[in-house]
């Protein structure tokens, strides 16, 4: 497969969770959002594995990490009680924007549940977009100085 300009090399984490009552509809399956909710725990997850604490970032760097873009593919649905396990890894990054992709899979037999994606632009708290400092390049698989 042909790498684009800013792909990096793909690191997943992997995170664990349990299907709670209050995630599901009537019939005992996930609602469909909380799975971007899902992916969220993913990425601060990833986040915290490859070392970059978002709190500090935005703290001291005031750098955040606005969402710009957003899918998800429903392949099986989970149910109350399943545990649920989520692989994050960034597909794609560049000082100016990250992509985050997703993989939802059962623990119990491996059965796919969800893929998905979130692009993220990194802005000031002012919400204007800006540039990553170069402290967090390796962190986020950005080569070079942007």
């Amino acid at each position: 497969m042909a790498h684009r300009p800013g792909d990096v090399e793909r690191r997943i984490v992997e995170t664990r969770l349990r299907v709670r009552y209050a995630e599901t509809d009537q019939m005992g399956v996930v609602y469909h959002a909380n799975y971007l909710v899902w992916m969220e725990v993913g990425r601060v997850e990833y986040c915290r594995a490859a070392g970059i604490r978002y709190r500090e970032m935005e703290r001291q760097d005031k750098v955040l990490l606005t969402v710009a873009e957003a899918g998800c593919r429903y392949h099986a649905p989970a149910l109350y009680d399943d545990e649920v396990v989520v692989r994050t890894w960034v597909a794609q990054a560049h000082p100016r924007m990250v992509r985050f992709e997703y993989e939802m899979v059962a623990a119990e037999d491996g059965r796919r549940l969800v893929t998905g994606f979130t692009k993220h632009v990194f802005c000031t708290p002012a919400l204007k977009p800006t540039k990553l400092p170069s402290k967090y390049f390796q962190e986020f698989g950005i080569t070079g100085n942007g």
